[in-house]
């Protein structure tokens, strides 16, 4: 066992696509040694330029393997039967190769065959090519005339084994004993000896090669500027990682802008420096300030240019941005350019969509009884900032800028921070709205775009969502949670259902209880049991969820789940009627004291009543044990049928007991 080094060196990689492949350049390197045999710890780094791998223990040979292949049975006729000779010729062996041995509990033939291991000189160039074509990111790019892909060129490879050159080729670049460095240091290849100085002769030379180190130097540098200069830096974990992956050397620096921009809000200042710049905003008592942090890639003593320089090129966009905001201002928010945006295909305009939004939330507020003195105003201009010269400059900006023209132009405090809460949650994990007029808005919003785009037939299919309908249905179910308020799936969409398209709402409805069984995070089969109990409100469905998962707690919960199952399968082949219990049929004392105890059941809530049917355990498993309800007088049989349709039933008005399971 001897060390391995390989380095992969690239045209700098783009920062997204790599951090999204990160875990994956571990992962399958490892599953790339595995499939030629090969088990050895490694360590994985890279830089904007390298892709890196240290094994301390890799084998001088490709251990061998054994291969055995299975045939035929081995019935009659033995190593003589024309089955055995077909698979031996198939194999290329010899028949007396061929050995017996038991597989699935019958006999059958086999044949085994070794494989002497390669010399690593011959494994490591199919091992590196098998990796780097399964690596996924994303776009990847021809260069010379070459017919190979990659996401950048490769410019150079080496590997070491045992600080001995392994002879191999990889996308036309031969190994060799030399590495690039930092460019302020040299833009040539240098030599390079053994691979135990490698990362000290990088470090030197310019390149933290240690990913991890880089991070740590970024997040010191940080430490010293807040304690110098008694400031606060947003460490966006994001473009942490992002300026990480992009740096060989990083540095942080402190630069600063003319403070008149701060007429800007200060989403506007930090969405320009870090989406255009990959700056990090700068706060003093929690207010934004004129000052950013940049992270410099620069080997170098003297940052005094870097600095002027990165200040030169935020002022011109932070000018822009100034105009937009001020003409933004001047023009105030209007419809009519919204004539001129398209929602989707074959449903008009935003403007078209902003007019059906204020039909939806009128019906929606009077079906639901809520009263909300601002929600028709937020409809109305609800998606006006979408025309304004930020939003198009910064799209990302939409509802954050409509809040801020908002209040700029007078709009009620309610009104303007429902136009940015319309869009909450931003994803899974995110908050949702805080006011009732922006949670009503969020789903006026999101209800027209879900019935809008299902009715021309723009439903998500398998993976593909690119209108995010599914987080659009899971934050309507959360945010009806959160208020406390009655949302009837079917009820709701039949209530709107002539404001589109004609179509098929039992998909919509179907898609809607599917968000509900992930959104509530339970027991997937609870969810279901409730919904298929009939129940379709949203807050109903999550008050029976929580019922149920406060019984499923209990000792012997499964034991009394078994028993009520029990009464479901009973009553599977029946009839749906219930009937009524006829006491006067009673032939066993069991009987009566299970109808009795049912009879007493007064429960106020759903814990109440799912605790109480549990709590007929003992009477219903003396019944089982007394009673055959199949009896063969039929007066009898429907009687004590009955007496099952009544507790089953009772179950329904939680959850169908039948579709739970643990």
């Amino acid at each position: 066992m001897e060390s391995l080094l390989i380095e992969i060196g690239v045209e700098e990689l783009p920062a997204k696509p790599l951090i999204k492949e990160l875990a994956n350049c571990v992962k399958k390197y490892r599953l790339a040694c595995e499939s030629f045999g090969i088990d050895s710890d490694f360590r994985f780094d890279f830089t904007p330029r390298r892709l890196v791998f240290f094994h301390t223990d890799f084998p001088a040979k490709q251990p061998s393997r054994v291969k055995r292949v299975f045939g035929p049975p081995a019935e009659e006729g033995g190593l003589a039967s024309a089955a055995a000779i077909g698979f031996a010729k198939k194999c290329g062996a010899r028949i007396d190769e061929l050995g017996v041995t038991e597989q699935k509990g019958r006999k059958v033939f086999f044949y085994e065959q070794t494989f002497e291991g390669k010399e690593i000189g011959e494994i490591i160039p199919l091992l590196l090519k098998s990796y780097l074509n399964s690596l996924s990111f994303g776009k990847a790019m021809r260069w010379g005339a070459n017919s190979f892909e990659f996401i950048r060129p490769v410019r150079s490879l080496m590997v070491l084994h045992n600080d001995r050159l392994i002879d191999c080729e990889l996308f036309g670049v031969k190994s060799a004993k030399s590495t690039f460095v930092h460019r302020s240091y040299s833009f040539d290849l240098q030599p390079i000896e053994n691979g135990a100085d490698f990362e000290r002769f990088l470090q030197e030379r310019g390149v933290l090669l240690d990913s991890k180190k880089r991070r740590e130097n970024i997040l010191e540098s940080f430490d010293r500027i807040e304690k110098e200069h008694n400031l606060s830096i947003d460490r966006d974990p994001d473009l942490l990682d992002e300026v990480t992956a992009i740096t060989e050397y990083p540095t942080a620096l402190l630069g600063s802008f003319d403070r008149g921009f701060l007429e800007l809000p200060s989403e506007v200042i930090i969405t320009s420096m870090k989406t255009n710049q990959r700056y990090f905003p700068v706060f003093e008592n929690g207010r934004l300030t004129n000052h950013f942090v940049v992270i410099s890639n620069a080997f170098t003593d003297d940052f005094d240019a870097i600095i002027k320089g990165n200040e030169k090129v935020l002022r011109p966009r932070l000018n822009d941005a100034l105009f937009f905001w001020r003409n933004d201002l001047k023009n105030g928010l209007q419809d009519e350019p919204l004539k001129g945006i398209s929602y989707a295909y074959g449903l008009g305009t935003i403007y078209d969509k902003q007019a059906r939004e204020q039909i939806v939330a009128k019906r929606l507020t009077k079906f639901m009884n809520i009263s909300d003195q601002y929600i028709d105003r937020a409809v109305e201009i609800s998606k006006r900032d979408l025309a304004s010269q930020m939003v198009y400059e910064f799209t990302e900006l939409q509802g954050v800028m409509g809040r801020r023209y908002a209040e700029k132009l007078g709009e009620d405090e309610a009104v303007a921070v429902a136009l940015y809460e319309q869009y909450l949650p931003l994803g899974e994990d995110s908050a949702l709205p805080a006011t009732q007029t922006g949670a009503l808005l969020a789903i006026v919003t999101k209800i027209d775009a879900l019935m809008s785009l299902f009715s021309i037939g723009s439903a998500p299919s398998g993976s593909k969502d690119p209108f995010a309908l599914r987080r659009a249905a899971a934050s309507i179910a959360k945010i009806a949670i959160s208020f406390n308020w009655r949302f009837n799936i079917r009820r709701c969409l039949t209530l709107l259902a002539d404001l589109y398209k004609p179509f098929d709402i039992e998909p919509l409805i179907a898609f809607f209880k599917e968000r509900l069984v992930a959104v509530l995070g339970a027991n997937g089969s609870i969810v279901k049991a409730v919904l298929a109990a009939g129940e379709e409100d949203v807050l109903a469905v999550n008050n029976k969820v929580k019922a149920l998962l406060c019984v499923s707690k209990t000792d012997r919960f499964e034991e009394n789940l078994a028993l009520f199952k029990r009464v479901a399968n009973i009553l599977k082949d029946q009839s749906a009627e219930s009937g009524s219990v006829d006491e006067s049929l009673f032939e066993k004392k069991e009987e009566g004291r299970l109808f009795e105890a049912f009879s007493a059941i007064d429960a106020k809530d759903d814990l109440e009543l799912l605790n109480a049917l549990f709590g007929l355990k003992k009477p219903l498993d003396e019944f089982f044990d007394a009673v055959m309800i199949n009896a063969e007088d039929q007066k009898l049989r429907e009687n004590r049928l009955a007496l099952m349709r009544l507790i089953y039933a009772a179950f329904l008005k939680v959850a169908d007991i039948k579709e739970i399971a643990f």
